[in-house]
This record gives structure tokens, C-alpha cells and sequence, in this order.
């Protein structure tokens, strides 16, 4: 006999939605309705998979197709929202382009919050957000994931070294040197500190290295992008102490 189909299929597109999903009736409309409509080509009876950054994934059922609208009945959940890794990544803003792909990598590799932290030398001092967490969003609809990255507002490094709890490491990518990564990690809650693109200037890199819980990191032998070397980073850390293993 030939093998049942899986259902859903794994082809079914995903959405994330802002309120909390139950089983019901649910109106999509805006770009996720046109996307489905338009670009997908949804017809009744279609599945979608949706995820609201609480309950989980469920799984929805196309119960009327509009041209701009459609309406899903939401059937069951699929799964539990996801235990996320207790790892930040405190980085500066980069030009535009760079700094989304850097939210794009770190909702993908499976950071908990994404902090700007804004230096001397920071290109952007004021980082679109909202853009940054739609980028986020795409990202966990791509990617599988169930719970989104808290994104903060951006703060100023004095403030977060000042404000800075011990008991979370904070991993200092220090262009000058410093243990392996893979060697100084260690189990427990994390930060990876990420400087911009002309690097942290001296005063700031003597403030990190005095800050409790600041362990300076080398990540190779190259000089990396920031944003290559927050996603290399945060990749070091999945593989060691996060759900990578």
C-alpha cells in the first residue's frame, strides 16, 4: 500500500500572528492575506501553519478565500512553543542591510533577545526596530521557529556595562585577542558582545574587560565583518552550550 501522505505537507507555508491562537475561526488579511492568495495561490481546504510567539504552532485550514482576505479555521495544535536558549546578542547597529541580515541570522541560529548597544563609533545610533523585528519574524517563518527574539531598545554601552548583572557572562569578541571561543564558553546565561564596524575604541575596551562577567574571546585566526562574527559567535555558542547539541 502506498504510504499516507504526511499531513500537514511540509511544504505548508507558515505565518506568525500577534494574537494568541485557539481553535476557531481566524481573519488574515493585509500582506499575509496576499501572500497566501497572490503568491501561494490558496485555495479552501488548504493548510497553513501558524505560531504566535505564546502557545505554539497550530495548524490552520482554509475555510473561505477572498481576493483580499481569507479565513482559517484553526484545527490543532502541532506543537508547544519552543525552550529557547538563555543567549543575548548585544551588538552595534551596522548600515542598513547589514544589520538585518545580522537580526535575520540571529532569529535563525536561535538568540532569546537582541540588544543594540550603541558605542563611540557606531554607524546608527537609532536602529529601525520594528523593521529589524520583521526581519525577525520572516526569519521564524522560514526557519521553524515557534518563539521570536525579543528585540530591546537600543542603550548606550556605558549604561549596559553599568547595569550589567554578573551572574550572565558577557562574551567579548575582542579584535586584539582572547581566549578560544569554543574553550571560554561555559555552561549558564550568555551574552555575546559585538562591536561595530571600526571596532571598540581603547576607553571602551578597558571598560568591558572591567566589567563582572566579561570574558574576552578570539574567534580565529581572520578578521571577521560584525556581523560575520555575530553569527559565528552565537554558532559557537548553539553548538556548545545551546540546544545545538
Amino acid at each position: 500500500m502506498p504510504a499516507t501522505p504526511a499531513w500537514p505537507p511540509r511544504s505548508t507555508p507558515r505565518l506568525f500572528v500577534a494574537t494568541p491562537l485557539a481553535p476557531g475561526p481566524l481573519g488574515i488579511d493585509g500582506p499575509q492575506a496576499h501572500y497566501l492568495v497572490q503568491v501561494m495561490r490558496m485555495k479552501v481546504g488548504d493548510p497553513v501553519r501558524l505560531f504566535d510567539d505564546a502557545t505554539g504552532e497550530w495548524l490552520g485550514v482554509a475555510a473561505s478565500v477572498g481576493k483580499r482576505d481569507v479565513t482559517l479555521d484553526v484545527t490543532e495544535k502541532l506543537a508547544e512553543r519552543e525552550a529557547v536558549p538563555d543567549l543575548w546578542l548585544c551588538a552595534a547597529p551596522l548600515k542598513k542591510g547589514r544589520v538585518d541580515w545580522m537580526a535575520e541570522k540571529a532569529c535563525e541560529l536561535g538568540v532569546a533577545r537582541f540588544v543594540p548597544v550603541v558605542t563611540r563609533r557606531t554607524v546608527v545610533d537609532k536602529p529601525n526596530t520594528e523593521r529589524l523585528r520583521a526581519h525577525m519574524i520572516e526569519a521564524a517563518e522560514q526557519c521553524g521557529r515557534t518563539a521570536l527574539p525579543e528585540v530591546a531598545e537600543p542603550v548606550k554601552l556605558t549604561a549596559l556595562l553599568r547595569d550589567w548583572n554578573d551572574t550572565r557572562a558577557l562574551y567579548f569578541a575582542d579584535e586584539l585577542g582572547g581566549a578560544p571561543a569554543a574553550e571560554a564558553m561555559k555552561h549558564g546565561p550568555a551574552a555575546i558582545l559585538i562591536g561595530p564596524e571600526g571596532g571598540f575604541d581603547d576607553a571602551e575596551r578597558e571598560a568591558i574587560r572591567g566589567t563582572p562577567g566579561a570574558v574576552p574571546i578570539a574567534l580565529g585566526p581572520r578578521i571577521l565583518r560584525a556581523d560575520t562574527a555575530a553569527a559565528a559567535a552565537v554558532a559557537i555558542w548553539m553548538a556548545q552550550m545551546g540546544d545545538w547539541q
